[in-house]
């Protein structure tokens, strides 16, 4: 979609009735025949687009793409999502967001796709990205903190989702899984990766990556016992654009706060109140060894809180959890 008709979209979004042509002939200095097919390229890209002679052109109905024109209306914020760049396809959406921000991009720019052919998790394993269904997004941060403070973005962008995913269906029950994982009746719904560019005492830039299943009927047959969706735990379909908006709403209040403080302190309260490890016994699984123990909480710098079987505390910095009952 060229620029001009995303412009004439995002125009017709936001006027409830008739847009005259004439207006948009004015408004960017084209023809009327040009306006036409700029109409007929959105209706070619699955918008209705009411026209009618003397009173122009109206919008009455959408595709459910993450676009901006169809994310925008929801947002409330001042600068997360407000410049938007989708593709219908990408490799990954944090490759192609850290080429963005390399290039200067502000904080807040948003890259989206609706589906990815190298979908990335954490631990370098594979995210199923079909196309249709579900959201695949990138966010850049710049924040001027120093770079050991980056790993607490994951815990923040994790509460965001939460409370997102409690408002678009508030009897979901979602818990939080360290560091980076929603979890829905014990099924990934979501995943959270970071990636950063920078030095000891600076941070260039991060890229938070996200996936949410969200409409996906089905899943190949190495994930059903794994992986879930929105759709298949509420039994209904839900908007793209409605969800992507509201975990960046919820997500840059969270972040402004926490550029003011000096730890997760703010925001422990909740993310103990909904940690699916909680009181549980863990093992956590690291490059070269796992530790196991009692999860007494999680600390004010992001480190998950173990108490050994003798007693001892330990602070995990990064791996994976595994409940230990799960793998009896």
């Amino acid at each position: 979609m060229n620029d001009i008709t995303a412009h004439i979209l995002s125009r017709l979004t936001t006027v409830p009735d008739f847009l005259s042509g004439e207006s948009l002939c004015r408004e960017f200095r084209i023809t009327r025949s040009a306006v036409w097919k700029h109409i007929c390229l959105l209706r070619s890209d699955g918008y209705h687009i009411d026209a009618v002679t003397g009173r122009g052109y109206r919008l009455s109905g959408l595709t459910g793409r993450p676009v901006q024109a169809e994310v925008e209306p929801f947002l409330t914020g001042r600068r997360f999502g407000r410049n938007l760049a989708y593709h219908t396809v990408t490799a990954s959406t944090n490759i192609l967001a850290k080429a963005f921000a390399a290039e200067g991009a502000p904080e807040g720019s948003v890259v989206v796709a609706d589906s990815q052919s190298g979908g990335r998790g954490r631990m370098g394993r594979t995210w199923v990205s079909p196309p249709g269904v579900n959201l695949y997004f990138s966010l850049i941060l710049r924040p001027p903190v120093p770079s050991v403070r980056v790993p607490q973005l994951t815990l923040l962008v994790a509460v965001a989702i939460h409370q997102a995913l409690c408002k678009l269906s508030a009897d979901l029950v979602a818990m939080i899984k360290w560091p980076n994982d929603i979890l829905v009746n014990g099924k990934k719904l979501c995943g959270v990766l970071c990636e950063m560019q920078s030095e000891p005492d600076f941070t260039h830039f991060v890229v938070v990556g996200i996936g949410i299943n969200i409409n996906q009927s089905e899943f190949p047959a190495l994930l059903q016992d794994s992986a879930t969706s929105l759709f298949l735990e509420r039994g209904r379909l839900f908007s793209r654009p409605e969800l992507l908006a509201s975990v960046l709403n919820h997500f840059e209040p969270i972040y402004d706060e926490w550029l003011l403080e000096d730890d997760l302190s703010f925001i422990l309260p909740y993310l103990e109140a909904h940690s699916l490890l909680q009181s549980k016994e863990v093992t956590v699984d690291q490059l070269k060894r796992s530790m196991s123990g009692t999860v007494r909480g999680i600390s004010r710098g992001g480190e998950l809180m173990l108490e050994s079987a003798e007693g001892e505390a330990i602070l995990v910095s990064s791996g994976e959890a595994h409940l230990r009952t799960a793998l009896s």
